[in-house]
């Protein structure tokens, strides 16, 4: 049991062992399942739960403090990493009501199949009075599902926004005690969940600033103390500024594209362009993603398969319109050896990046004189375009 401000505790279980999120997004540094506790003169309320796998943390946390009356669950998120326990809280405190907006309650249903006459829902703006602590609710929709809201207590200044600004970061500290490592953990986070909804990200952004916050309690990583580190990486990630950058995710089956990539790589660098590459069949999506928050150019490397693209170059472009950066431009280099669609089936696979389609470079077979030519046209053309944009070093 952990206090934040008086009679507001952290409650929740910390995850250190797991690598695997969602059995899809790596984990290299943990999780945490933030869950808070606010004891009000009247009524105690409790903000969200645990994933199913850490309730006895959040029942023991609870039992140890002594609450033997919840009179509030406030579910911000039916994702079941924080909703997973509520049967299990709900079992334990009988009188305990589900505070939910109409769409999170709707869910809540479906996935967990907790009684409607369990609920009590709240509009948008609606404040609900603890006695001395007044929560205020606040509609977060796409950060980073439709039904997301946050809660604002008032008298301690202290935002409680669910998924938005979090962490997948396993931690003993309760606040931020080195933020050059949880800005790491955060724009990870950010890249790999919050950055298809960045138009949804700057309208709340902008909702959350008439509110004065001292304190940002999220529901993944640290506790931020000083929230305007987080607030205004947010701004800058959810921004449409780009940066000189180039991302070259690649893989090569026999040698061709490799050195297609090296030869293109070393080019971008004699020309100022930060390079960041990824051998497509070991990457860390995690750090492909980040990588793709502030670039202003993609150039995916693949020899041909089948006609099409290899399999993992085909899963970066994938990757990439469901994340939908603000990338700018995009291009394709890679080699054939007796007929390729690669290029035709990797552009129609990214129509959600808004970026122009520069000229590809495939070759046949291993590259000559004239494919190097013809990268080094690339590079060229690719620093003319940041220019354009104001961009480079």
């Amino acid at each position: 049991m952990r206090q934040l401000k008086p009679n507001v505790y952290a409650v929740g279980a910390i995850d250190f062992d797991t690598r695997l999120f969602d059995r899809l997004i790596p984990l290299p540094d943990g999780t945490s399942y933030n869950s808070y506790l606010i004891r009000g003169s009247e009524k105690t309320a409790l903000l969200d739960t645990v994933d199913p796998t850490k309730v006895e943390v959040l029942l023991s946390n609870l039992a140890e403090f002594g609450v033997e009356r919840i009179d509030y669950v406030i579910a911000h998120h039916a994702e079941q990493d924080h909703s997973g326990s509520l049967p299990d809280v709900l079992l334990q405190f009988a009188d305990a009501k589900v505070v939910a907006n109409p769409k999170c309650k709707g869910m809540l249903m479906d996935l967990l199949g907790i009684e409607e006459d369990r609920f009590i829902t709240v509009k948008d703006g609606q404040t609900l009075s603890l006695g001395d602590k007044t929560l205020q609710f606040i509609y977060l929709p796409w950060v980073h599902w439709p039904e997301t809201m946050g809660t604002y207590l008032q008298e301690d200044k202290i935002l409680f926004p669910c998924d938005f600004f979090g962490a997948h970061l396993a931690t003993s500290s309760l606040f931020v005690d080195d933020q050059s490592g949880v800005y790491e953990s955060a724009k990870r986070y950010y890249a790999e969940i919050m950055m298809p909804f960045r138009r949804q990200i700057n309208n709340n952004l902008a909702k959350l600033e008439p509110l004065e916050i001292e304190i940002i309690a999220p529901s993944h990583g640290p506790v931020h103390n000083r929230p305007a580190f987080i607030v205004n990486a947010y701004k800058d990630w959810a921004s449409d500024v780009v940066k000189n950058e180039v991302v070259v995710p690649y893989v090569s089956m026999h040698g061709s594209t490799a050195k297609m990539a090296s030869y293109f790589v070393d080019a971008l660098i004699k020309r100022g362009i930060t390079v960041k590459q990824f051998e497509l069949s070991t990457v860390d999506i995690g750090k492909l993603a980040m990588s793709l928050v502030d670039a202003a150019t993609i150039v995916i490397g693949s020899p041909t398969v089948l006609v099409g693209p290899h399999p993992c170059a085909g899963y970066a472009a994938f990757l990439a319109n469901a994340l939908r950066p603000k990338t700018k431009f995009v291009s394709i280099i890679g080699s054939f050896g007796w007929g390729s669609k690669m290029v035709e089936q990797l552009t129609s696979m990214l129509p959600n990046l808004k970026a122009e389609i520069l000229e590809p470079v495939i070759t046949k077979g291993y590259p000559k004189d004239n494919d190097f030519i013809a990268l080094d046209k690339l590079a060229d053309e690719i620093l003319a375009k940041h220019k354009g944009l104001g961009i480079t070093n």
